[in-house]
């Protein structure tokens, strides 16, 4: 039988039953009692607990992976240690793994790994942001909730950003995953954790690994050197910028990566708010360099306004066959090359000639001057298509280069226009930009759950700047949550702040506690399984701080006082003190005592008291003495006194004493 189940950890927490095994823990669901809710316990393996330099960069890196606190990170309550036991405190998740939840469902289609990854990278930015590197992402630490939220589980290889690896010299974290610099053994960092967050949204978008091997070798070593194939190539329906997204979070080059989770956030909600966004880079600007590469792929414009890929690298045989045809073409000789460069110049100024006189033909005239008019709540397409800027001969530009905020016009419409109206433009001058509005500018609210009051505050500081927000803290409810910590907001987390909005935090008083009648503990032996049973379930403290031990005339252990009367009531959690009896106190006696007068010249003197079995005195003596003088003695209560010469009890010497 597990040695674990059954136990009571620090008086509080109850294992119950073994629920998982990993490399470096095994992972327990208890109860705490205090708190009376089921929570999953970690406890360091044996021998890893034996070496007290892992113990102690265990403890401390745990306790900063206690201090993150957000909704998809399981939480961390307690990490503490019991004698030789390391452990940690978690919240018991129901769920499954990321990995479970693909084995069920096969290939996840584009939304739902979407969905998931957003998730994943967002507890990712709160643990980076906190200095906290994961470098174990891998579905198998995602847990997926019913709700379909995830959580991001698993921290047992962990480390902070600015310490060293916690084990120098093994490989960390699963090798499917694992970043190349994982692989070679060099420092990681956050962006460690992109590249294995980038191979799990390849796993979902495709259905399989990037790279796969015979042997965890084989497969390091594709990470350092290949690319894998695009995931688009395997299933054509994934969206072309969410492959670029995923082939960016794994670029072999660390430099060339997403610098941090929040870039990688920022594409991933700009993508999810419309798929034919145009990102900063190709998937070429991805690849390493190959310096003997004699051409490179073409892009053009697709329908969407986005870079595709015209042509793809051909491989290292293809472009040597290519070498080899190209030099079998007749060289063109300097002067064909430049008659051909003067006569393509020429084609394209007469068809730029054309094309304007032929344009030329169907522009409105031109007055010598025009009122700028007023756009301002149309449409672009209705701005456009109103006389006054037809007639007026004004073209409209639109300006998009960041969002422009506005409360007097909605989205869409135009809510900033220059020149302004009424301004007079004169010949080409007719230009009117605009700037559409994107509404409200509104913020979101941060999850401040579990924190105080103080610290919520201090995270929306510049919200509240910003915003002109007003904040609420004056209700407060029962709760499981340790008084003072928040347990919920209005409006919830996620939810947008507009200006001038009062902010609702409800603050934990605390568990509600009820009024109890104290049980009598007198007479019963502290520490016996039915005097903790009673202590528990009449929902009282007692530490050991709070047991004094006493000398009565009760048996050793019995509690002989109580600090709450039996009968009396008290309220839940309320602290009882004990006294303990250690039994009746020593004390000491000195006797004389007088030797054999029968001829012998020497004799073994040895005096017991009570029961004992070990002499209290032990001496060898000459019998020319009459006596053994100031003998000590000690003793509890009435004790029988009994004397032996040569090993034989001398019976007439035999008495009682009194110790008291």
């Amino acid at each position: 039988m597990d040695q674990y189940i059954g136990k009571m950890l620090d008086n509080r927490y109850e294992i119950l039953e073994r629920i998982g095994t990993g490399g470096m823990a095994v992972v327990y669901k208890a109860k705490c009692h205090r708190l009376n809710r089921l929570v999953a316990v970690k406890i360091l393996k044996a021998d890893l607990a034996q070496d007290e330099d892992f113990r102690r960069r265990f403890n401390a890196e745990s306790q900063a992976v206690a201090q993150l606190s957000h909704p998809n990170i399981v939480s961390v309550y307690d990490v503490s240690r019991g004698g030789d036991t390391e452990y940690i405190v978690m919240e018991l998740i129901d769920g499954i793994t990321l990995k479970q939840y693909m084995e069920k469902r096969g290939q996840l289609n584009w939304r739902e790994a979407l969905h998931f990854i957003t998730q994943i990278m967002r507890g990712l930015s709160h643990a980076h942001s906190r200095g906290i590197v994961h470098r174990d992402i891998k579905p198998q630490n995602i847990m997926v909730l019913r709700d379909g939220s995830v959580k991001v589980a698993d921290f047992g290889i962990a480390c902070l950003e600015n310490s060293a690896q916690t084990l120098t010299q093994e490989a960390l974290g699963s090798v499917h995953y694992i970043s190349p610099e994982q692989a070679r053994g060099d420092r990681t960092d956050a962006r460690s954790d992109i590249y294995s967050a980038g191979v799990v949204l390849y796993e979902m978008l495709s259905g399989r690994l990037p790279f796969e091997g015979d042997s965890a070798v084989s497969v390091a070593i594709q990470h350092l050197s290949s690319i894998p194939l695009a995931p688009r190539e395997i299933n054509p329906d994934i969206p072309e910028q969410l492959e670029l997204i995923c082939m960016k979070a794994m670029a072999s080059d660390i430099d060339r990566r997403y610098a941090s989770a929040d870039d990688m956030i920022a594409d991933l909600e700009a993508f999810r708010k419309n798929p034919g966004v145009s990102l900063d880079f190709e998937l070429e600007d991805l690849r390493p360099e190959e310096e003997d590469e004699p051409t490179r792929p073409i892009r053009v414009a697709s329908p969407r306004g986005t870079a595709v890929q015209q042509h793809k690298a051909a491989p290292a045989y293809e472009r040597e066959r290519r070498r080899d045809y190209e030099d079998d073409e007749p060289v063109r000789s300097k002067k064909q090359t430049v008659l051909m460069v003067i006569a393509g110049i020429l084609a394209v100024a007469l068809a730029a000639v054309l094309l304007r006189s032929i344009l030329g033909s169907f522009q409105p005239p031109v007055l010598d001057s025009s009122v700028v008019p007023n756009v301002l709540g149309y449409t672009l397409e209705e701005a456009e298509a109103l006389d006054s800027v037809v007639e007026g001969g004004f073209q409209i530009v639109l300006k998009d280069d960041e969002p422009f905020y506005s409360e007097e016009y909605g989205v869409g419409k135009i809510a900033r226009q220059s020149p302004a109206e009424g301004d007079v433009r004169k010949g080409d001058n007719r230009v009117i930009t605009v700037w559409i509005s994107a509404g409200e500018e509104t913020g979101e609210m941060p999850y401040v759950l579990n924190k105080t009051v103080p610290d919520a505050l201090a995270e929306m500081r510049s919200l509240k700047e910003k915003y002109n927000l007003v904040f609420d803290s004056s209700e407060e409810q029962f709760s499981e949550i340790t008084a003072g910590y928040i347990i919920s907001t209005e409006p919830a987390y996620g939810d947008p702040l507009r200006k001038g909005q009062t902010v609702k935090l409800v603050v934990s008083k605390g568990p509600e506690l009820k009024e109890i009648m104290v049980p009598n503990f007198v007479g019963l032996v502290y520490g016996d399984p039915k005097t903790t049973e009673l202590l528990q379930n009449s929902m009282l403290t007692c530490t050991e701080a709070d047991v004094e031990t006493v000398f009565s005339d009760r048996p050793g252990g019995e509690i002989v006082w109580q600090s709450l009367n039996a009968g009396d009531m008290a309220t839940e959690w309320d602290t009882i003190k004990f006294q303990v009896s250690a039994g009746l106190a020593e004390s000491s006696i000195t006797e004389n005592i007088p030797l054999p007068q029968d001829g012998r010249e020497k004799v073994l003197v040895e005096v017991y008291v009570g029961d004992s079995d070990t002499p209290q005195y032990k001496e060898v003596h000459n019998c020319s003495d009459e006596y053994v003088n100031n003998v000590t003695l000690t003793g509890t209560g009435t004790q029988k006194i009994r004397v032996y010469f040569d090993g034989a009890i001398a019976q007439d010497l035999t008495h009682y004493k009194d110790f008291e």
